[in-house]
């Protein structure tokens, strides 16, 4: 196959990635305006951070000690689940836990690094996190569907481009979403915990802030990174093992009720207020 032709074929490929990216990005930014030179930023380092974890698997050639894969055979003839409904191999779960961590850090990193100036407030968050996972989702998109171009040919296309499209793309948003909105939270930790200590208020507690006041904000934003870290983290180890187990029928509710939540989180009165105003120059992270 010659070069010309295979910058055709994944020019191709970009063309009809752009689809599910386009549709689900004009969804969810009407819920959430951004800047529009800002949103294609983000879009655009979400698109690239797929590259480090191409890089990750090609090193496997060189160093198969690091092939998370080989690692996780040692577990394959362990079984979880339950006796005659369905038995999971430790080795899919573990595999796919790994997969979950290193994508989710990566999607997240692309947040972190392009738009911890320009969060104002919690919905902001969220939506920097889905637009790195559309990023990240087009880029994904292209290499599926050029090996299956490549290997099948474009009339095998339509059935896997529909998946896509429809679960696979919108799987990548909710586990982001759920992370940016945990991410946004970490972001504004002091004053949101001074909100919760006026809440709460308490003769103690008043005396404890003032002392530890640095810690006790760094604790919760430590908390709340790790928790969003690994709530993003199951759902998309608990997706792919719905796809490696044929599981549709589960997938589909799985999917819609992630959609009505991550809807839900750009409704949420407190996930509007502009607590960045209160952190002009001060950051938590």
């Amino acid at each position: 196959m010659s070069l010309s032709t295979i910058l055709q074929i994944i020019a191709a490929c970009a063309f009809l990635a752009a689809f599910p990216a386009g549709a689900w990005g004009y969804i969810f930014y009407k819920k959430q305006p951004e800047d529009r030179k800002h949103t294609f930023l983000t879009f655009l380092v979400g698109a690239l951070a797929v590259f480090p974890l191409l890089l990750y698997k090609y090193l496997w050639k060189f160093f198969p000690s690091i092939n998370i894969m080989e690692y996780s055979k040692n577990f394959e003839n362990d079984l979880v689940g339950i006796s005659g409904f369905a038995m999971i191999p430790v080795s899919v779960i573990i595999m796919f836990l790994f997969v979950g961590v290193i994508e989710e850090i990566m999607k997240m990193s692309a947040v972190h690094a392009v738009d911890d100036n320009r969060i104002r407030d919690i919905d902001d968050a969220v939506m920097f996190a889905i637009l790195a996972a559309l990023g990240f989702a087009f880029t994904e998109n292209i290499l599926y569907f050029y090996l299956i171009w490549a290997k099948q040919g474009p009339e095998n296309l339509l059935i896997p481009f529909l998946f896509r499209s429809l679960f696979s793309t919108f799987a990548h948003i909710l586990f982001s979403g759920v992370f940016g909105y945990y991410y946004g939270v970490a972001h504004f930790a002091k004053p949101l915990l001074q909100q919760e200590l006026r809440n709460h208020r308490h003769t103690f507690w008043d005396w404890y802030y003032k002392v530890f006041r640095w810690k006790t904000a760094e604790l919760f934003h430590e908390q709340h990174m790790l928790k969003g870290l690994t709530i993003a983290v199951v759902l998309h180890a608990v997706y792919n093992i719905f796809l490696e187990m044929n599981w549709t029928f589960i997938m589909v509710p799985y999917l819609v009720i992630g959609y009505l939540y991550v809807s839900h989180l750009f409704k949420v009165k407190e996930n509007h207020k502009k607590l960045g105003l209160l952190l002009e120059s001060e950051r938590n992270h």
